[in-house]
């Protein structure tokens, strides 16, 4: 049990999403596999359950996940497409913006960004590889 540590610049509920689709994109939640009840997700993150309940609506309406009434929630089975274009589309429109202007203020170019990007995938793929 781990409760969440919140952003102020984003909404809660989207935070949760955003938690969700990441459990989902990792496999942790998979499709067609039920996901925590309203309640359960609540007690675990330390959120109202109408909180969660807004996540879930939100999450159906992108039909990333659906609700079997007197089941619960499950994960759709065409989701991580679905999730991939969703946090893809949020990566561009919220932290992108935030990106540019800070290299634009303190003069970063686009090759050093590819420089460390490449440095950076480079070091997990060795990560990864010691971890077989």
């Amino acid at each position: 049990k781990e409760p969440m540590n919140f952003h102020s610049n984003k909404a809660i509920y989207i935070q949760i999403a955003d938690l969700i689709c990441e459990k989902i994109l990792s496999n942790t939640f998979k499709e067609e596999e039920r996901i925590p009840s309203v309640r359960e997700l609540a007690v675990d993150l330390e959120v109202n359950p109408n909180t969660v309940m807004r996540t879930y609506e939100y999450l159906q309406d992108l039909e990333i996940i659906s609700n079997k009434r007197g089941v619960g929630f499950f994960v759709n089975n065409n989701s991580i497409e679905r999730v991939t274009i969703y946090l893809k589309k949020e990566f561009m429109e919220q932290e992108l913006p935030n990106l540019f202007k800070n290299m634009k203020i303190l003069a970063i170019n686009i090759s050093e960004i590819e420089k460390l990007y490449l440095q950076y995938l480079q070091h997990n793929i060795k990560n990864s590889n010691e971890k077989k």
